[in-house]
Protein backbone atom coordinates (compact mmCIF):
# COMPACT_ATOMS: atom_id res chain seq x y z
CA UNK A 1 0.00 0.00 0.00
CA UNK A 2 1.10 3.58 -1.36
CA UNK A 3 2.30 5.74 2.28
CA UNK A 4 0.16 9.02 2.35
CA UNK A 5 0.45 12.35 3.64
CA UNK A 6 -1.66 11.39 6.49
CA UNK A 7 -0.12 12.65 10.04
CA UNK A 8 -0.86 9.71 12.42
CA UNK A 9 -1.52 6.06 11.24
CA UNK A 10 -2.98 3.12 13.50
CA UNK A 11 -2.39 -0.70 12.22
CA UNK A 12 -3.65 -3.25 14.46
CA UNK A 13 -2.69 -7.05 13.75
CA UNK A 14 -3.52 -10.51 15.40
CA UNK A 15 -7.19 -9.64 15.51
CA UNK A 16 -8.99 -13.02 16.81
CA UNK A 17 -12.68 -11.95 15.60
CA UNK A 18 -12.76 -8.58 13.98
CA UNK A 19 -16.43 -7.18 14.25
CA UNK A 20 -17.04 -4.84 11.93
CA UNK A 21 -20.84 -4.76 11.35
CA UNK A 22 -20.35 -4.05 7.75
CA UNK A 23 -21.38 -7.66 6.26
CA UNK A 24 -19.60 -8.54 2.89
CA UNK A 25 -19.15 -12.36 1.20
CA UNK A 26 -17.76 -14.30 2.73
CA UNK A 27 -17.99 -12.72 6.03
CA UNK A 28 -19.12 -14.71 9.33
CA UNK A 29 -21.84 -13.92 12.02
CA UNK A 30 -24.46 -11.93 9.80
CA UNK A 31 -25.09 -8.27 10.62
CA UNK A 32 -21.67 -8.62 12.95
CA UNK A 33 -19.75 -8.56 9.15
CA UNK A 34 -16.75 -11.01 11.55
CA UNK A 35 -13.97 -11.27 9.97
CA UNK A 36 -11.30 -13.77 11.19
CA UNK A 37 -7.35 -13.31 12.05
CA UNK A 38 -7.55 -9.75 10.63
CA UNK A 39 -6.09 -6.37 10.57
CA UNK A 40 -6.55 -2.82 10.27
CA UNK A 41 -5.25 0.21 9.10
CA UNK A 42 -6.36 4.04 10.24
CA UNK A 43 -4.75 7.33 8.66
CA UNK A 44 -5.89 10.51 10.72
CA UNK A 45 -8.40 8.82 12.39
CA UNK A 46 -10.23 7.27 9.73
CA UNK A 47 -10.53 3.81 8.85
CA UNK A 48 -8.46 2.91 5.81
CA UNK A 49 -8.07 -0.57 5.22
CA UNK A 50 -9.12 -3.98 6.62
CA UNK A 51 -8.24 -7.07 5.99
CA UNK A 52 -6.71 -10.52 6.97
CA UNK A 53 -3.66 -9.95 9.14
CA UNK A 54 -1.13 -12.02 6.82
CA UNK A 55 -2.01 -8.95 4.18
CA UNK A 56 -1.86 -5.74 6.56
CA UNK A 57 0.33 -3.13 5.17
CA UNK A 58 3.79 -2.12 6.26
CA UNK A 59 3.73 1.12 7.71
CA UNK A 60 6.69 3.63 8.76
CA UNK A 61 7.77 7.09 9.95
CA UNK A 62 8.39 9.04 6.45
CA UNK A 63 11.68 10.79 6.96
CA UNK A 64 12.92 14.10 6.20
CA UNK A 65 9.48 16.01 7.01
CA UNK A 66 9.23 19.26 9.16
CA UNK A 67 6.02 17.52 10.90
CA UNK A 68 5.56 14.66 13.41
CA UNK A 69 3.71 11.90 12.46
CA UNK A 70 2.07 9.36 14.75
CA UNK A 71 2.82 5.93 14.06
CA UNK A 72 0.90 3.24 16.09
CA UNK A 73 1.38 -0.50 15.62
CA UNK A 74 -0.68 -3.00 18.10
CA UNK A 75 -0.74 -6.85 17.94
CA UNK A 76 -3.79 -7.53 19.40
CA UNK A 77 -2.84 -11.27 19.91
CA UNK A 78 -5.69 -12.98 19.24
CA UNK A 79 -7.90 -11.00 20.88
CA UNK A 80 -11.42 -9.62 19.53
CA UNK A 81 -11.74 -5.63 18.16
CA UNK A 82 -15.21 -4.26 17.73
CA UNK A 83 -16.59 -0.91 17.36
CA UNK A 84 -16.51 1.41 20.03
CA UNK A 85 -20.06 1.51 22.04
CA UNK A 86 -22.24 4.33 20.48
CA UNK A 87 -24.26 5.16 23.76
CA UNK A 88 -27.22 7.05 22.26
CA UNK A 89 -28.64 8.31 25.63
CA UNK A 90 -28.03 9.68 28.63
CA UNK A 91 -28.13 12.58 31.14
CA UNK A 92 -24.48 13.49 32.15
CA UNK A 93 -24.71 17.29 33.27
CA UNK A 94 -26.23 16.90 36.78
CA UNK A 95 -25.81 17.61 40.55
CA UNK A 96 -26.25 15.65 43.67
CA UNK A 97 -27.13 11.94 43.40
CA UNK A 98 -30.55 9.75 44.61
CA UNK A 99 -28.71 7.09 46.77
CA UNK A 100 -31.23 7.10 49.03
CA UNK A 101 -33.90 7.24 46.81
CA UNK A 102 -32.75 4.07 45.40
CA UNK A 103 -32.19 2.29 48.39
CA UNK A 104 -36.01 2.99 49.28
CA UNK A 105 -37.03 1.37 46.16
CA UNK A 106 -34.70 -1.67 46.54
CA UNK A 107 -37.19 -1.47 49.95
CA UNK A 108 -39.93 -1.67 47.76
CA UNK A 109 -41.10 2.03 47.22
CA UNK A 110 -42.17 2.22 43.43
CA UNK A 111 -40.34 4.10 40.71
CA UNK A 112 -41.83 7.82 39.81
CA UNK A 113 -41.25 10.23 37.41
CA UNK A 114 -40.97 13.00 39.77
CA UNK A 115 -38.55 11.95 41.87
CA UNK A 116 -36.17 13.81 39.01
CA UNK A 117 -37.09 17.39 40.66
CA UNK A 118 -34.78 16.34 43.62
CA UNK A 119 -31.80 16.41 40.88
CA UNK A 120 -33.01 19.77 39.18
CA UNK A 121 -32.66 20.92 42.77
CA UNK A 122 -29.21 19.84 43.39
CA UNK A 123 -28.32 20.96 39.95
CA UNK A 124 -29.30 24.48 39.73
CA UNK A 125 -27.33 24.63 43.31
CA UNK A 126 -24.04 23.10 41.55
CA UNK A 127 -21.54 25.57 39.61
CA UNK A 128 -20.57 25.49 35.97
CA UNK A 129 -17.26 24.04 36.84
CA UNK A 130 -18.39 21.47 39.80
CA UNK A 131 -20.93 20.07 36.89
CA UNK A 132 -17.92 20.25 34.26
CA UNK A 133 -15.46 18.60 36.12
CA UNK A 134 -18.23 15.70 37.13
CA UNK A 135 -19.38 15.64 33.50
CA UNK A 136 -15.14 15.54 32.54
CA UNK A 137 -14.87 12.10 35.38
CA UNK A 138 -18.43 10.71 33.38
CA UNK A 139 -16.23 11.28 30.08
CA UNK A 140 -13.60 9.14 31.41
CA UNK A 141 -15.65 6.49 32.59
CA UNK A 142 -17.39 5.55 29.52
CA UNK A 143 -14.15 5.28 27.38
CA UNK A 144 -12.83 3.36 30.02
CA UNK A 145 -15.80 1.04 29.50
CA UNK A 146 -15.31 1.30 25.64
CA UNK A 147 -17.87 3.84 24.39
CA UNK A 148 -16.90 6.39 22.13
CA UNK A 149 -19.64 8.52 20.89
CA UNK A 150 -22.40 9.39 23.15
CA UNK A 151 -25.53 11.67 23.67
CA UNK A 152 -25.69 13.60 26.44
CA UNK A 153 -29.21 15.22 27.35
CA UNK A 154 -30.12 18.80 29.19
CA UNK A 155 -33.32 18.45 31.65
CA UNK A 156 -31.84 18.79 35.00
CA UNK A 157 -32.41 22.55 34.81
CA UNK A 158 -35.71 23.12 33.96
CA UNK A 159 -35.10 27.32 33.59
CA UNK A 160 -33.88 29.14 30.58
CA UNK A 161 -30.62 30.03 32.56
CA UNK A 162 -29.82 26.43 33.78
CA UNK A 163 -31.04 24.67 30.50
CA UNK A 164 -28.66 26.97 28.49
CA UNK A 165 -25.79 26.24 30.68
CA UNK A 166 -26.51 22.43 30.68
CA UNK A 167 -26.34 22.41 27.07
CA UNK A 168 -23.70 24.77 26.95
CA UNK A 169 -21.70 21.91 29.18
CA UNK A 170 -22.67 19.35 27.32
CA UNK A 171 -21.32 20.81 24.13
CA UNK A 172 -18.01 20.74 25.42
CA UNK A 173 -17.88 16.67 25.34
CA UNK A 174 -20.08 15.94 22.42
CA UNK A 175 -21.81 16.86 19.38
CA UNK A 176 -24.47 14.84 20.44
CA UNK A 177 -26.42 17.18 22.58
CA UNK A 178 -30.02 16.64 23.25
CA UNK A 179 -32.52 19.52 24.87
CA UNK A 180 -34.81 18.10 26.86
CA UNK A 181 -36.06 21.41 28.70
CA UNK A 182 -39.51 18.85 28.50
CA UNK A 183 -38.26 16.22 31.03
CA UNK A 184 -41.05 17.17 34.09
CA UNK A 185 -42.81 20.25 34.82
CA UNK A 186 -40.66 22.00 38.01
CA UNK A 187 -41.78 22.52 41.61
CA UNK A 188 -42.50 26.11 40.28
CA UNK A 189 -45.01 25.56 37.46
CA UNK A 190 -47.09 22.92 40.01
CA UNK A 191 -50.24 23.39 40.49
CA UNK A 192 -52.24 24.20 42.41
CA UNK A 193 -50.18 26.85 43.56
CA UNK A 194 -47.70 27.47 39.95
CA UNK A 195 -49.30 28.71 36.53
CA UNK A 196 -48.82 24.82 35.86
CA UNK A 197 -47.80 22.75 32.76
CA UNK A 198 -49.09 24.35 29.95
CA UNK A 199 -47.40 27.57 31.51
CA UNK A 200 -44.33 25.38 31.49
CA UNK A 201 -44.71 24.39 27.68
CA UNK A 202 -45.08 27.59 26.36
CA UNK A 203 -41.74 28.65 28.30
CA UNK A 204 -40.19 25.97 26.80
CA UNK A 205 -40.97 26.26 22.87
CA UNK A 206 -39.93 29.92 23.33
CA UNK A 207 -37.25 31.50 25.54
CA UNK A 208 -35.56 28.41 26.80
CA UNK A 209 -35.55 26.63 23.03
CA UNK A 210 -34.63 29.80 21.63
CA UNK A 211 -31.60 29.85 24.42
CA UNK A 212 -31.03 26.46 24.10
CA UNK A 213 -31.26 25.54 20.08
CA UNK A 214 -27.25 27.14 19.40
CA UNK A 215 -25.75 24.29 21.47
CA UNK A 216 -28.11 21.32 20.93
CA UNK A 217 -28.61 18.75 17.98
CA UNK A 218 -31.81 17.14 18.72
CA UNK A 219 -35.23 17.72 20.67
CA UNK A 220 -36.71 16.13 23.08
CA UNK A 221 -40.24 15.33 25.04
CA UNK A 222 -40.96 12.46 28.17
CA UNK A 223 -44.02 11.64 27.09
CA UNK A 224 -45.48 10.09 29.96
CA UNK A 225 -47.93 10.38 32.64
CA UNK A 226 -46.31 12.32 35.39
CA UNK A 227 -44.54 14.44 32.53
CA UNK A 228 -45.92 15.49 29.44
CA UNK A 229 -49.10 14.63 27.58
CA UNK A 230 -48.87 13.72 23.71
CA UNK A 231 -50.55 17.05 22.94
CA UNK A 232 -47.86 18.50 24.94
CA UNK A 233 -45.18 16.85 23.85
CA UNK A 234 -45.82 17.61 20.55
CA UNK A 235 -45.64 21.41 20.61
CA UNK A 236 -42.14 20.71 22.27
CA UNK A 237 -40.97 18.67 19.20
CA UNK A 238 -42.64 20.44 16.60
CA UNK A 239 -41.02 23.67 17.51
CA UNK A 240 -37.54 22.33 18.24
CA UNK A 241 -37.80 20.87 14.61
CA UNK A 242 -39.07 23.89 13.49
CA UNK A 243 -35.46 25.13 14.72
CA UNK A 244 -33.56 23.29 12.90
CA UNK A 245 -33.37 20.48 15.31
CA UNK A 246 -33.66 16.45 15.08
CA UNK A 247 -36.58 14.87 17.08
CA UNK A 248 -36.32 12.06 19.80
CA UNK A 249 -38.82 11.03 22.57
CA UNK A 250 -38.82 9.45 25.75
CA UNK A 251 -42.33 6.89 26.13
CA UNK A 252 -43.55 4.07 26.78
CA UNK A 253 -41.40 3.29 29.76
CA UNK A 254 -44.14 3.59 32.86
CA UNK A 255 -47.28 2.23 30.82
CA UNK A 256 -48.93 2.17 27.09
CA UNK A 257 -49.30 6.11 26.10
CA UNK A 258 -48.92 8.08 23.05
CA UNK A 259 -44.91 8.32 22.70
CA UNK A 260 -44.52 5.69 19.99
CA UNK A 261 -46.99 6.58 17.94
CA UNK A 262 -46.32 10.39 18.20
CA UNK A 263 -42.58 9.65 17.90
CA UNK A 264 -43.48 7.66 14.44
CA UNK A 265 -45.65 10.44 12.96
CA UNK A 266 -43.24 13.06 13.55
CA UNK A 267 -39.90 10.73 12.02
CA UNK A 268 -37.94 10.36 15.44
CA UNK A 269 -34.59 9.62 14.99
CA UNK A 270 -35.15 7.31 18.00
CA UNK A 271 -38.55 6.61 20.76
CA UNK A 272 -36.73 5.45 24.04
CA UNK A 273 -37.31 2.41 27.16
CA UNK A 274 -40.30 1.04 24.78
CA UNK A 275 -41.45 -0.99 28.01
CA UNK A 276 -44.62 -1.03 27.41
CA UNK A 277 -46.18 -1.37 24.19
CA UNK A 278 -49.00 -2.23 22.24
CA UNK A 279 -49.05 -4.75 18.44
CA UNK A 280 -50.05 -1.38 16.88
CA UNK A 281 -46.75 0.18 18.35
CA UNK A 282 -44.44 -2.72 17.58
CA UNK A 283 -45.96 -2.63 13.81
CA UNK A 284 -45.41 1.41 13.66
CA UNK A 285 -41.82 0.85 14.72
CA UNK A 286 -41.63 -1.77 12.32
CA UNK A 287 -42.97 0.33 9.34
CA UNK A 288 -40.59 3.65 10.20
CA UNK A 289 -36.99 4.59 10.59
CA UNK A 290 -38.03 5.34 13.96
CA UNK A 291 -35.26 3.23 16.41
CA UNK A 292 -36.48 1.66 19.29
CA UNK A 293 -33.78 2.26 21.98
CA UNK A 294 -34.19 -0.19 24.86
CA UNK A 295 -32.68 0.94 28.22
CA UNK A 296 -31.97 -2.21 30.82
CA UNK A 297 -30.37 -0.61 33.15
CA UNK A 298 -33.68 1.26 34.07
CA UNK A 299 -35.50 -1.91 34.44
CA UNK A 300 -32.80 -3.24 36.75
CA UNK A 301 -32.62 -0.55 39.14
CA UNK A 302 -36.42 0.06 39.12
CA UNK A 303 -37.45 -3.36 38.53
CA UNK A 304 -40.02 -2.73 36.38
CA UNK A 305 -40.49 -5.37 33.56
CA UNK A 306 -37.74 -5.46 30.76
CA UNK A 307 -39.09 -4.37 27.23
CA UNK A 308 -39.36 -7.42 25.00
CA UNK A 309 -36.60 -6.74 22.85
CA UNK A 310 -36.84 -10.55 20.55
CA UNK A 311 -40.56 -9.01 19.96
CA UNK A 312 -39.06 -6.15 18.26
CA UNK A 313 -36.51 -7.36 16.40
CA UNK A 314 -38.90 -10.55 14.96
CA UNK A 315 -41.55 -7.46 13.63
CA UNK A 316 -38.35 -6.12 11.97
CA UNK A 317 -37.76 -2.66 13.73
CA UNK A 318 -34.74 -1.26 14.54
CA UNK A 319 -33.39 -1.58 18.22
CA UNK A 320 -30.49 0.11 19.94
CA UNK A 321 -29.23 -0.51 23.46
CA UNK A 322 -28.15 2.74 25.52
CA UNK A 323 -27.28 2.98 29.13
CA UNK A 324 -29.74 5.88 30.48
CA UNK A 325 -26.79 6.76 32.90
CA UNK A 326 -28.74 9.37 35.19
CA UNK A 327 -28.91 9.56 39.18
CA UNK A 328 -32.81 8.43 39.29
CA UNK A 329 -33.12 5.36 37.50
CA UNK A 330 -30.28 4.11 35.97
CA UNK A 331 -27.28 5.05 36.99
CA UNK A 332 -24.76 3.22 35.32
CA UNK A 333 -22.36 4.36 32.23
CA UNK A 334 -21.91 0.76 31.27
CA UNK A 335 -22.41 -0.85 27.99
CA UNK A 336 -20.94 -3.78 28.46
CA UNK A 337 -23.54 -4.47 31.33
CA UNK A 338 -26.31 -3.01 29.21
CA UNK A 339 -25.69 -6.36 26.95
CA UNK A 340 -25.68 -8.48 29.44
CA UNK A 341 -28.79 -8.01 30.93
CA UNK A 342 -30.28 -7.54 27.45
CA UNK A 343 -29.07 -10.71 26.64
CA UNK A 344 -30.22 -12.70 29.84
CA UNK A 345 -33.43 -10.98 30.35
CA UNK A 346 -34.97 -9.08 26.94
CA UNK A 347 -34.84 -12.37 24.42
CA UNK A 348 -31.57 -10.87 22.45
CA UNK A 349 -28.84 -12.79 21.55
CA UNK A 350 -25.19 -12.05 22.10
CA UNK A 351 -24.27 -10.63 18.42
CA UNK A 352 -27.66 -8.80 18.47
CA UNK A 353 -27.00 -7.38 21.72
CA UNK A 354 -23.54 -5.92 20.62
CA UNK A 355 -24.87 -4.55 16.84
CA UNK A 356 -27.73 -2.61 18.94
CA UNK A 357 -24.85 -1.38 21.77
CA UNK A 358 -22.87 0.00 18.65
CA UNK A 359 -24.90 -0.14 14.79
CA UNK A 360 -27.70 0.46 16.77
CA UNK A 361 -27.09 3.04 18.85
CA UNK A 362 -25.49 5.07 15.40
CA UNK A 363 -28.85 4.41 13.56
CA UNK A 364 -30.63 6.42 16.48
CA UNK A 365 -28.36 9.30 16.07
CA UNK A 366 -28.56 9.21 12.70
CA UNK A 367 -24.66 8.22 12.37
CA UNK A 368 -22.92 6.86 9.51
CA UNK A 369 -19.87 7.74 10.66
CA UNK A 370 -19.28 5.60 13.74
CA UNK A 371 -20.48 2.03 15.62
CA UNK A 372 -19.21 0.15 12.27
CA UNK A 373 -15.23 -0.84 11.39
CA UNK A 374 -15.06 -0.12 7.42
CA UNK A 375 -13.06 2.24 4.87
CA UNK A 376 -14.27 5.54 5.93
CA UNK A 377 -15.27 5.24 9.14
CA UNK A 378 -14.04 6.68 12.58
CA UNK A 379 -10.93 4.70 13.91
CA UNK A 380 -13.19 4.10 17.21
CA UNK A 381 -12.86 0.74 18.70
CA UNK A 382 -12.37 -1.21 21.21
CA UNK A 383 -9.61 -4.06 22.25
CA UNK A 384 -11.61 -7.02 24.15
CA UNK A 385 -9.29 -8.99 26.84
CA UNK A 386 -11.16 -12.04 25.46
CA UNK A 387 -11.27 -13.93 22.40
CA UNK A 388 -15.44 -13.16 21.31
CA UNK A 389 -17.67 -10.50 21.54
CA UNK A 390 -19.79 -13.01 23.02
CA UNK A 391 -17.76 -12.69 26.37
CA UNK A 392 -19.33 -9.62 27.05
CA UNK A 393 -22.50 -11.23 27.72
CA UNK A 394 -20.77 -14.72 28.90
CA UNK A 395 -18.61 -13.19 31.84
CA UNK A 396 -21.09 -10.04 33.03
CA UNK A 397 -19.53 -7.81 35.47
CA UNK A 398 -16.15 -8.77 34.64
CA UNK A 399 -13.49 -5.82 33.20
CA UNK A 400 -13.23 -6.99 29.37
CA UNK A 401 -12.31 -3.81 27.56
CA UNK A 402 -8.94 -3.88 27.21
CA UNK A 403 -8.17 -0.45 25.45
CA UNK A 404 -10.54 2.08 23.76
CA UNK A 405 -9.20 4.41 20.55
CA UNK A 406 -11.31 7.54 19.62
CA UNK A 407 -10.00 8.45 16.10
CA UNK A 408 -7.25 6.59 16.13
CA UNK A 409 -6.13 8.10 19.56
CA UNK A 410 -6.10 5.64 22.68
CA UNK A 411 -8.35 7.35 25.42
CA UNK A 412 -8.31 4.50 27.99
Amino acid sequence: MAQSAASSRLLVTGIGELVTNDPQPGREGGALGIVRDAALLAEDGVITWIGPSAEAPHIEAPGGGAHPHRIEALDARGRAVIPGFVDSHTHLVFGGDRAEEFAARMAGRAYEAGGIRSTVAATRAASDDELRARLAGFVAELHRQGTTTFEVKSGYGLSVRDEERLVRLAREVTDEVTFLGAHVVPFEFREPDGPGADAYVDLVVGEMLEACRRHARWVDAFCERGAFSAEQSRRVLEAGAAAGLGVRVHGNQLGEGDGVRLAVELDAASVDHCTYLTDADVAALAGSRTVATLLPGVEFSTRQPYPDARRLIDAGATVALASDCNPGSSFTSSMPFCIAVAVRDMGMTPAEAVWASTAGGAAALRRTDVGALRPGSRADLVLLDAPSHVHLAYRPGVPLIAETWKDGARVA
